[in-house]
């Protein structure tokens, strides 16, 4: 078998037998057995280990007094730490979530109970101040290098723009154009510490400029007076921003705040435009284990060569602790989130296809990974040992290839599963169900024909469309037509299932009226292929609304609906997709029958229409059907000696500890997976990870497809924090905060949130940072911005229990986000602002978005925001007339319909410009984004504001400037 078109790489040296086996010790989600936070405490500052890449943020006091790190604070021996376990007791000391208030100031601490104060006190009494104990890692040894480094410090008087520390600093810049009238500039690219172009070296660290109310220096302000006393001694901080809880508190009388410059902090905006351009349009090939990808806001081409590609699998970091008590200590969740069918552009290679006929895919014998670059062939050929679990095995004949100087096959660079990252195999008949080919599979379109719909215009728009998007079913590139079969029924309180089959010359409906126990009338007739009856289906869609048009139904079943199409998919022993048109509560008597959870005051009102926009709903309808699918599927992660999968996040179904299992997976969904240590890790072999779908394709044929994934093991806890990526870090944290909302209170989640990230930033500063005053916030580098992505996920309305938000919504967004990959994601929690008014007309580049703050936003400016579901034009009072006559063809901004959802086509190249700009921006994601228009001090601007992610939020919720105050006290209190 010969390939041509890629490159590939030697494969890398294997693993060491393990040592033996130990229980994992760190960061298990969701266990509601576990309600006290454990007793353990992160020890204090001493003499600082070596440098690290980070951010350092600058000096601000402790509280004063020692705090109880809550769930996911370090642990002492006997008691892992339980991440989203059950609610504190009473006597617990736990953050208070103050209302939401206008003003920016936040909170302070609380008083504390006498019995909390005992409690603290018996933990102090265990902790070793001074030492690394046993189950610690201690810090890395070697020099400090020199820091790049931004300090957040307080002085008394107003804060100056920066206080310089050693090494390169981050400055507020100079203005530019980029962000139009009134916003605030940014930071200039890139700064390193000897002054050279280009990106900071790995060990830069990240300092940040004066925090408000903090001194200047490492001292601590006197405790106050007033309060002084036992009750005191365990002060602890309470949330800023004001979430439900109870009103915020005070800690003796309140201090002036000053006001921190928001360019002065790390943004977003800077460390995607510095990926961009140092990594941008290059070729970026998988050669090199552990190597960190661009962001996945950076395009690139991505050339496999030994590992899968970032579009496959992104990890929260490249670098895996080598033992459990590091990544105990560290507490940095070790996860993957896996796409396994994710996109692959028409500029990249597409994934080969292996056929080994009946014998099948090469396997090892005792862990049955499959054969990949992670395999090491030995004896001339004749054997192979195993990457993951070290067996070694015999090649079967048919496989076997004689080996060249440096022990590699002769045919390596000619077969896909030794030299390339991501790669399919054909599935023997072994991997079928009963032992026997899939049939093809089947699409079934059930419309909901009550009344409602019929006057609406609703049912006769999907069969409209119907007739034209069937025309698109996925196919193979190498058949003419689709194999994918198709089956309709129309319901309101019983179910209609027609008869399709091509020999007929009418339709044919059978009426099931028994809801309570659902059965398929037909079998023969009801899935056919549309090429075949499309003239018979074409006249069934024309006739489904006038057959309806007089009915009074007005009360619907939705329950029956899915087990009837269980029900024939089942009969026709095929894999398949239920489309289902529904647009009304179930209210008949039936299985599945609802009540009114929240107050829909829009219902039968002439503003009802604003929630029926047909355009999106058309374009969703297009983009499910065209989508190629795996169906019928089974994910499998393997990894090599010394850590497993523990746990899995997404649209799946688990009957058993390893196998996910998927009825359809598309190119947008993703399963993030976590990892935990049963072993030491080895620096030389690193971690490998195998992931294997099984899957049957929209042709009828069961294929396997392989991800490979190297990654690096260190001892320093310097390189764990040096690979991280932030973007996976805020996908797993989202996803298994989402999985704890079932059985957690909403303020349990968000406190171990919170103090999670405190820990991770906290552990880096104390063993990996160098010296510096000890109110000093720093930041990883890697990690700079992960403070303002952690508190827009905090901000989120599945995270919030407000009467404003609708229990609809949250567990839309809910489902929305367990099934989201990392580009996604990273999208939808720091939405995209896009200052139109800057645009250039002769570009075809996007304008420099600038940060999701209202101090970004300006009178005479247009700006459109985007967060993967939702697209906003914000239009400033004072916006320029020619941009307005442009792009709306109306004489002022008076005149502008915010109404409508569509841009109208007007020959103007501002109006050209903008449209493509959001036509780009849309080709990306999964979900067609509604269009709203707001203008600047109307009231639908409130709505609008709440994607202003780094400002206070509109349902509770503190601003990202208070988020940092409140994640620097809780390190101070850890390090303390």
């Amino acid at each position: 078998m010969s390939q041509q078109g890629y490159v590939a790489t030697p494969p890398y040296s294997q693993p060491q037998p393990g040592i033996g086996l130990s229980p994992p010790h760190y960061g298990h989600y969701g266990d509601p057995s576990h309600t006290a936070s454990p007793t353990g405490m992160m020890k204090p500052a001493g003499p600082l280990g070596p440098t690290a890449t980070g951010a350092i943020l600058p000096p601000g006091p402790p509280p004063p007094g020692p705090h109880q790190f809550g769930q996911n604070g370090a642990h002492a021996t006997g008691h892992p730490p339980q991440r989203f376990s059950g609610p504190p007791p009473v006597n617990n000391v736990a953050s208070s979530y103050a209302p939401y208030q206008p003003s920016a100031q936040s909170s302070y601490p609380t008083p504390m109970s006498t019995s909390s104060v005992t409690q603290l006190g018996s933990q102090l009494s265990a902790m070793q101040i001074n030492s690394y104990g046993s189950g610690m890692a201690p810090p890395s040894q070697g020099p400090p290098g020199p820091q790049s480094a931004t300090s957040f410090q307080t002085p008394p008087r107003p804060p100056q723009p920066s206080i310089l520390q050693p090494g390169s600093q981050v400055l507020p810049p100079p203005p530019t154009k980029l962000n139009g009238p009134g916003a605030s500039p940014l930071p200039p690219p890139m700064y390193r510490p000897d002054g050279l172009a280009g990106p900071p070296p790995p060990n830069a660290q990240y300092q940040l400029p004066p925090l408000p109310g903090q001194t200047l220096g490492a001292g601590y302000p006197p405790q106050q007076e007033a309060n002084s006393g036992p009750q005191m001694a365990g002060t602890q901080l309470s949330y800023p921003g004001g979430f439900p809880g109870g009103p915020a508190q005070m800690a003796g009388p309140p201090q002036p705040q000053k006001k921190l410059d928001l360019d002065s902090i790390p943004s977003p905006i800077q460390v995607i435009e510095n990926d961009r351009a140092s990594r941008g349009g290059q070729v970026y090939a998988t050669n090199t284990r552990g190597q960190i990808p661009p962001l996945v806001t950076t395009d690139c081409i991505i050339q496999d060569q030994g590992n899968a590609s970032p579009r496959f699998i992104r990890c929260t970091t490249y670098c895996f602790p080598c033992t459990s008590d590091m990544a105990k200590q560290a507490q940095i969740p070790l996860a993957a989130v896996i796409k396994p069918f994710a996109t692959i552009p028409s500029n990249e290679t597409p994934l080969y296809l292996v056929n080994h006929g009946e014998s099948g895919p090469v396997r090892c014998n005792r862990c049955k990974a499959y054969m990949c670059p992670f395999m090491q062939f030995i004896e001339g050929g004749r054997r192979y040992q195993c990457g993951f679990c070290n067996c070694v095995n015999d090649v079967p004949p048919f496989y076997f290839q004689h080996l060249d100087h440096i022990g590699r096959r002769l045919d390596h660079y000619e077969k896909p599963e030794l030299s390339l990252g991501s790669y399919e195999y054909v599935a023997t008949l072994d991997y079928c169900r009963k032992n026997k080919p899939p049939n093809p599979p089947a699409f079934i379109f059930m419309i909901d024909v009550s009344y409602s719909n019929i006057k609406n215009g609703l049912v006769k728009l999907i069969c409209e469309e119907l007739k034209t998007v069937l025309e698109k079913l996925p196919k193979e590139e190498q058949e003419e037509m689709s194999a994918i079969r198709v089956g309709f029924i129309t319901y309101n309180k019983v179910l209609h299932f027609f008869n399709v089959k091509s020999n007929l010359a009418q339709p044919q409906m059978m009426v099931v009226t028994d809801v309570g126990e659902v059965f398929v009338p037909l079998l023969d007739g009801f899935l056919v292929n549309y090429q075949e009856s499309q003239s018979v289906i074409h006249n069934l869609l024309d006739q489904i609304p006038d057959m309806f048009a007089d009915s009074n139904e007005n009360e619907t079943v939705f329950a029956p609906v899915i087990q009837a199409g269980m029900e024939a998919l089942k009969a026709a022993d095929c894999p398949g997709k239920l489309f289902i048109f529904h647009s009304s509560l179930p209210t008949a008597e039936a299985p599945g029958k609802l009540k009114n959870r929240d107050d829909k005051k829009l219902v039968n009102t002439d503003k009802e229409k604003m929630h029926l926009d047909s355009q999106q709903f058309l374009n969703d309808l297009r983009n499910d059907i065209e989508k190629k699918i795996g169906f019928d599927a089974i994910m499998r992660v393997r990894t090599s000696t010394g850590f497993r999968a523990t746990d899995f996040f997404g649209g799946i179904l688990m009957n058993n500890t390893t196998d996910v299992e998927m009825a359809a997976i598309d190119c947008d969904k993703a399963v993030t997976v976590e990892f935990k240590h049963d072993d030491k890790l080895s620096e030389d072999s690193g971690a490998l990870i195998q992931c294997a779908v099984l899957y049957t394709t929209i042709s009828g044929q069961r294929r396997l497809r392989i991800h490979n994934l190297g990654l690096n093991c260190s001892s320093q806890l310097a390189d764990l924090y040096k690979s991280c990526e932030t973007d996976a870090l805020i996908n797993f944290f989202a996803k298994s905060a989402f999985k704890a909302v079932l059985h957690q209170p909403l303020k349990v989640i968000r406190e171990i949130l919170v103090n999670q990230t405190a820990h991770m930033l906290a552990c880096y500063r104390k063993n990996c940072a160098s010296p510096s005053a000890a109110s000093q916030l720093i930041l990883p580098d890697s990690m700079k911005v992960l403070p303002v992505y952690m508190n827009c996920l905090l901000k989120n309305c599945v995270l919030l229990s407000r009467p404003e938000i609708s229990t609809d919504e949250r567990a839309f967004q809910r489902q929305l986000v367990m099934t989201m990959g990392v580009a996604d994601s990273q999208l939808f929690f720091y939405p995209q602002l896009l200052p139109i008014h800057t645009l250039d007309v002769k570009s075809t580049t996007l304008p420099a978005a600038v940060r999701c703050s209202e101090s970004r936003l300006s009178e005479g400016g247009i700006f459109l925001l985007a967060n993967g579901l939702h697209m906003f034009l914000w239009l400033g009072v004072s916006s320029p007339p020619e941009l307005i006559q442009g792009i709306f063809n109306v004489p002022s901004f008076a005149h502008i319909n915010t109404d409508t959802t569509l841009l109208p086509e007007v020959g103007n190249p501002y109006s050209q410009q903008l449209r493509m700009i959001m036509g780009i921006i849309q080709q990306k994601r999964p979900y067609s984004m509604k269009l709203t228009l707001v203008k600047q001090r109307e009231q639908p601007e409130m709505v609008f504001r709440q994607f202003l992610v780094e400002d206070k939020g509109l349902y509770g919720g503190s601003s990202y400037v208070d988020f940092l105050c409140c994640v620097h006290k809780e390190i101070c209190q850890l390090l303390n």
